[in-house]
């Protein structure tokens, strides 16, 4: 019975470590585990009560709440960059490795994400990506 108790205990302070919504499930098994051994219920039946709540919960309940949580994300810094529109202040030339954006008033090299297409200064991009310290753009 306390084996059921100090894994809840155990696995719970891993989530609270992690926070990956991964072990909370094996957590609220182990829990309904102990409740099964409480009630004097025999151990086999403690470990199929074990196994099947957390499966359920890892199955059913995760996805839900990673989602629900998943969208409390805010992007910051580099991350927020990719989809903005900037515009060229440099003609970017991927040929000649040339070209420039001013984003948030910083001057950053830039690409296009086609190698044919080049861009001319004073028109409006949108950044796709960044690699390393350039940013991958197409025309808007």
């Amino acid at each position: 019975m306390i084996f059921w108790l100090i894994l809840t205990v155990i696995l719970a302070v891993f989530e609270i470590l992690t926070q990956g919504l991964s072990t909370i499930w094996f957590a609220i098994g182990a829990l309904a585990a102990f409740i099964m051994a409480v009630l004097g219920l025999s151990v086999p039946l403690q470990i199929v009560v074990f196994i099947l709540v957390s499966i359920v919960m890892l199955l059913l309940v995760r996805p839900v709440s990673v989602r629900l949580l998943g969208g409390r994300i805010v992007k910051t810094n580099i991350d927020a960059v990719p989809g903005r529109k900037v515009t060229v202040s440099k003609d970017i030339d991927n040929i000649k490795e040339t070209g420039a954006v001013i984003l948030d008033g910083t001057t950053w090299n830039a690409r296009s994400m086609d190698d044919e297409v080049n861009i001319s200064s004073g028109e409006t991009v949108i950044i796709e990506k960044v690699e390393g310290n350039k940013l991958i753009v197409k025309k808007a």
